[in-house]
């Protein structure tokens, strides 16, 4: 795995190319920042992300927070892994066209149990969406 020289953490170019094959290069997101404090995450919202009323859709919205707080679970404990366990969403207010930014930050770690938040913001910076996120450590077998 290649490491960001700094942190000892995976770099934003490595993290990016192993996310194209998946869900994550599917739907277009993009990684912006990585590093122990904080993770940003965004998409340029395009037709086939809408929903039958014309806005982004929910599941986009929780796709973007959830891996963007995954990732910084995996960046606090790059030794497991882990999965999410509980994903709380809040939806405030709709968008329907231009970039979504989701901005992800760690709140608690413990032995098996990591809390995360993050929001979502259009360009602009108005906030759309938020949530929190609880991870469960699965120690990796030696």
């Amino acid at each position: 795995m290649k490491a960001d020289s700094e942190s000892g953490h995976p770099d934003l170019e490595h993290w990016g190319k192993i996310a194209e094959s998946t869900f994550w290069g599917f739907l277009g997101c993009e990684l912006e920042e990585l590093s122990e404090k904080r993770v940003v995450v965004s998409i340029d919202i395009k037709p086939h992300h809408l929903n039958l009323i014309g806005i982004l859709h929910g599941g986009v919205h929780a796709t973007l927070i959830d891996s963007a707080m995954g990732l910084i679970a995996m960046i606090a404990r790059p030794q497991d892994n882990v999965v999410t366990s509980n994903l709380s969403i809040n939806y405030l207010a709709p968008t329907e066209r231009g970039r979504v930014l989701v901005t992800a930050e760690l709140i608690h770690s413990s032995r098996k149990m990591i809390t995360t938040q993050a929001f979502a913001r259009t360009e602009n910076g108005e906030l759309c969406a938020f949530g929190t996120g609880t991870f469960r450590v699965i120690n990796k077998p030696v």
